[in-house]
């Protein structure tokens, strides 16, 4: 038995096993990203109401309150990808 396609052989099977699947991360990434539009969307159909038709006050500080987390969240996502991407710039080659 040569050696070399032992290597290989085990290094094409571990490559199987540990490869991404296609829908991973950006089924998640794409879900977050319509969470948070519906989360906006909804806050500002909640806004209108409230000044147009006199919505319940209650119902649009709740949404207010929505919409500022989900901003908030999303900051913090993109504090995290900007810090990782510097990281990634800073490490040596």
């Amino acid at each position: 038995m040569n050696i070399n396609s032992l290597v290989a052989q085990n290094y094409a099977a571990g490559k199987t096993i540990t490869a991404p699947s296609a829908n991973e991360g950006g089924n998640a990434l794409l879900s977050a990203a319509g969470d948070f539009m519906s989360t906006m969307r909804a806050s500002e159909t909640t806004a209108m109401q409230a000044m147009t038709a006199g919505a319940d006050p209650h119902s649009l500080v709740q949404a207010l309150a929505q919409t500022e987390l989900a901003v908030q969240t999303a900051v913090t996502v993109r504090d995290k990808v900007v810090e990782a991407y510097q990281e990634i710039l800073r490490m040596p080659v």
